[in-house]
């Protein structure tokens, strides 16, 4: 019988979620030597240069502590900000970063610290991540005043605690969450946070501006079905099953679900019916995604997913980056067939 996704109900105890924050394992290997900069973009080598000096300007941070009589604090963190399109290579940087910092160090995208502070709570993350040299978080953005506020003061504390920030993003600090939200409380926290970094713009070809490759046509629901009994660790589940079984779980608990899965496969793909649905199949891409699992599916094409009304709003970012994954990695499937 072929395993469905709706029958994992995985288990992560709060405690791990902070040690289970690292890189992808696509950039296990990378470092600041094996990424190559464009010639004609010289705001690569200098993001290089910068990284390299963010890296000594944070380890003394942690450096330096007096004796065992000494009252000498830990010194303010550090931060740095690496703004620039798709498929620059910042994220080859962030990790460059990390794996060049001592332990203990951490590596999130920013949807991932906001669930691990729901799940710890934020004194209990605080506390925990005070303890690191570094907090690497990729994929920066803003969508909500809630989550501004929260970022704002996590970050805040942990920089007076001497933790120094890397973050990534398409949009510079000062306009995080710009045509989203006027409030003057959320403008005011926007300020806050852009004072925390060092900007350093890397140019280079910018993807969000290219037409994504056409969709891969659906498969029938038979032939979809065969292909997972076929495929040794693929699941099959339905789309609406699937959706409603994510409701039921935080989701700092979906790299979990996907653990050890070889091919997703999901009937009956539809658009989603609301924004909350949307929403969890975005974080459900980029666990599929950080695990290189490929997807394929029956129904609509994964084009599809999130609607006209949904890639005009404030979440578009998201979407059409969660877009570009599915059909990465349905084209993955593809070609692994």
């Amino acid at each position: 019988m072929t395993a469905r996704l709706c029958d994992r109900n995985p288990t992560v105890a709060p405690e791990a979620l902070i040690d289970e924050m690292v890189p992808p394992s696509t950039f296990d290997s990378v470092s600041f030597d094996s990424y190559i900069p464009d010639p004609a973009e010289p705001s690569q080598a200098e993001a290089v240069a910068k990284g390299r000096d963010f890296v000594a300007r944070a380890a003394k941070v942690r450096g330096g502590k007096g004796g065992l009589f000494s009252r000498k604090k830990t010194g303010q963190g550090v931060g740095l900000y690496l703004d620039g399109g798709f498929g620059v290579g910042k994220t080859h940087l962030l990790a460059s970063i990390y794996h060049s910092m001592p332990e203990p160090k951490a590596f999130a995208t920013f949807v991932e610290v906001t669930h691990v502070v729901g799940a710890l709570g934020f004194v209990n993350a605080v506390e925990r991540l005070s303890q690191h040299t570094v907090l690497c978080i990729d994929e920066f953005e803003l969508d909500d005043p809630g989550d501004t506020m929260l970022v704002s003061r996590l970050l805040t504390e942990l920089t007076t605690n001497g933790v120094s920030i890397a973050a990534t993003s398409n949009t510079l600090p000062g306009q995080l969450g710009e045509g989203r939200f006027a409030a003057q409380d959320f403008l005011r926290e926007i300020r806050k946070l852009s004072a925390v970094f060092e900007t350093i713009r890397v140019d280079g070809p910018d993807y969000r501006h290219r037409d994504l490759p056409p969709a891969p046509d659906p498969r029938s629901d038979a032939e979809l079905a065969e292909l997972a009994e076929s495929t040794v660790g693929a699941t099959l589940d339905d789309f609406d099953e699937l959706c409603d079984h994510l409701s039921t779980l935080h989701p700092s608990k979906y790299k979990d679900l996907v653990d050890g899965v070889s091919l997703v496969c999901i009937s009956d793909v539809h658009a989603a019916r609301d924004q909350s649905v949307a929403l969890r199949m975005v974080v459900l891409a980029d666990r599929l995604y950080d695990a290189n699992i490929p997807v394929t599916v029956s129904g609509s094409k994964l084009d599809e997913i999130f609607t006209e009304e949904m890639l005009n709003g404030g979440y578009k970012k998201k979407y059409l980056r969660a877009t570009s994954r599915l059909l990465a990695l349905s084209r993955f499937a593809e070609s692994a067939v």
